[in-house]
Order: C-alpha cells, then structure tokens, then sequence
C-alpha cells in the first residue's frame, strides 16, 4: 500500500539544514497494523502527517496505492487523502462552528455519499460511539475525552483503507481507550491498514509492527527496505 523511499524532511536555517526525518525507507502491507514509536521529537508526527498528505514540504518518493505522491499536484494529493484516508489528530481538528453531527457528515460529503445515506451512517457512528446525546453541540461544549471520541468516529466513518492516528486515545479514559483500540483491531481485521504513532506499550500491543525512530531516523521495524544509513 505504502512505499517510502529515502524520505527526508528539513528545515533551512542560518547553520545549515536541520532534520525531523532522514532517509526513510519503509513499506506497509495492505491490511497492516502498524504503530510508530519513539522519544518526542523523534518525527513521528511529522511522518505520520506526510503519510496523510497533509505536509508536502519533503524530499524522496512516496508510493501510495500505485499513485506515485512525489509527483503529484498539491490539489491531487488532497482528492487521495479525502477518498482513502481517516486521521485521527492528537489535538482533535473539529470545525468549531459545526454541530458534533455536522462534523460527523463532512467526510461523507468528500465522497459523495447520498444524503439519506450519511444520515444512516452518521446515526450509527453516534450510537456506536455513545455520543448520541451530544450530536447537536458544537465542540467547545464537549470535554477533551469526548472531542477525542468525536475525532475518531469522523475518522472512520466513511470506511477508509487508511486509518492513521496521532496517540488516538491520549485523552481518554482507560476503558474508553481500551473500547477504541478494539475498534480499531476490529477493523484492521476487516481489511483497514492502520498506522498509529502513541507511546503506549498497550495500545502498541494490538498492532502487527512496530517502527522505531530515533532523531529522524529508522532504527528498526521498517520492513524491507529500512534502517539507518540505508
């Protein structure tokens, strides 16, 4: 599905070139579970918002279900990410003046879903969620814990092949933390390749694999064609 190939990301400065990534070569498998570990500031982040297409400021060749993302127009990379990919982002990006339920429909209105549809899938993801009873608030009348809930149930709403989350329960309790890994597990066995970045050993534990980085780097479980000063 996924194929980076001498990935580099850097910032110009008056002392020369400083890096968040160097060199990333890694594949991931269609229907993979994968978690990205490391230290803060190891650029898991920023890898994962490369992945989304969400960050075009970066050197190498991304290969992304046959669409070669190195060459592409900015517009066209936007169009991939709105059909195949759901992110869940640590700090939420919810549109503050959408009701929960408006930003629930969003990702359906991407894809082009027929109205009487999304109302159905919508309704679902409120009542899988348990977040029924705050379909018609905005999200500054919600706690951190349920904006996080909100944020994932918009992720995975419109059936992505992509999952990707940013420590997706860092703002949950144990058990609503535990509810949304199982999810996710249960999805990933239906066919949805995940990649999540968290420094939770707990959560790591309900993936296939798991890439370590370390300043910028690969250091271990890249697949193929990882590692350090390949």
């Amino acid at each position: 599905m996924i194929t980076l190939r001498n990935l580099e990301k850097f910032y110009e400065g008056g002392y020369g070139r400083s890096y968040v990534l160097r060199r990333i070569n890694a594949e991931i498998r269609e229907g993979e579970f994968v978690t990205v570990m490391g230290p803060s500031g190891a650029g898991k982040s920023t890898l994962l918002s490369i992945l989304g297409m969400l960050d075009g400021a970066w050197t190498g060749e991304f290969e992304f279900l046959g669409n070669m993302v190195h060459r592409m127009k900015p517009k066209d990379r936007v169009e991939l990410n709105k059909k195949y990919i759901g992110f869940v982002f640590q700090s939420y990006h919810l549109i503050d003046n959408l009701t929960v339920y408006e930003n629930l429909d969003i990702p359906l209105s991407y894809r082009n879903v027929k109205g009487s549809e999304r109302a159905a899938m919508v309704c679902d993801a409120l009542d899988r969620f348990h977040i029924v009873g705050k379909r018609d608030l905005y999200p500054s009348q919600l706690s951190g814990g349920q904006q996080q809930l909100v944020a994932v149930a918009r992720a995975v709403i419109a059936n992505p092949k992509l999952i990707l989350a940013d420590e997706p329960t860092g703002n949950l309790h144990s058990i609503q933390g535990k509810e949304i890994m199982e999810l996710f597990k249960k999805l990933n066995d239906e066919g949805t390749t995940i990649v999540q970045v968290t420094h939770s050993e707990a959560n790591a534990a309900y993936s296939d694999r798991i890439i370590q980085l370390a300043d910028g780097w690969i250091v271990g479980g890249g697949g193929e064609a990882s590692g350090k000063g390949v």
